[in-house]
Order: structure tokens, then C-alpha cells, then sequence
């Protein structure tokens, strides 16, 4: 897959709060990019407990469920856009399907 804004979650692991959060990030982001995801079913094989949202989106559960990781998927394209990732609460207060 190409993984569009890298950079999102460098910034979070960057940030002293969260910096527990990088070698989980950092592994999400290698396996993913490495993937060759096809279907929503290509991703639930590998993260069973994913999320499937409207809109393409899917949320994944970081480091020991900690964190939340949004993304918006392009199958046909494989193209893996980020589009959050924050903690719990941070993630209560957004429309992921939106976002």
C-alpha cells in the first residue's frame, strides 16, 4: 500500500505524552506499507479486531489498544490515507466516517 501522511503520525509519537506510542506506529506504518490489501477482508485477516466504518474508513487499535488509528482506503488505487490517530477520548470527539 502507499501510506499517504506519514508525517501525522510521526507529529503524535513526537509528542512527549505519547511517545510510547512510536515503535507500535512505526510497525502499523511498515506492515502496511508492505501490505497488498484488496478488500476489507484482506485487513480483518490480518487485524481482527479492526473496525469497519462508512466511507471506507477503518479504525485500528494501537499499541495494546491505547490508541486509535483512523484511515480512509483506496482499494483500486492502493492508496492508505491516515486520517487520525489519537488517544480514546480524542477519538470520541470526531466523526471517523468524516474525518
Amino acid at each position: 500500500m502507499r501510506i499517504i501522511s506519514r508525517t501525522t503520525l510521526k507529529k503524535f509519537w513526537q509528542k512527549q505524552r505519547y511517545t510510547d506510542s512510536e515503535q507500535s506506529l512505526k510497525a502499523w506504518y511498515d506492515e502496511a506499507k508492505h501490505a497488498t490489501w484488496k478488500t476489507p477482508q484482506d485487513i480483518k485477516n490480518k487485524y481482527r479486531n479492526a473496525s469497519f466504518l462508512n466511507n471506507n474508513r477503518i479504525v485500528f487499535n494501537i499499541h495494546g489498544n491505547s490508541y486509535r488509528l483512523v484511515v480512509a482506503i483506496k482499494y483500486d488505487f492502493g492508496i492508505c490515507y491516515i486520517r487520525f490517530v489519537g488517544t480514546h477520548k480524542q477519538y470520541d470527539k470526531i466523526n471517523a466516517e468524516l474525518i
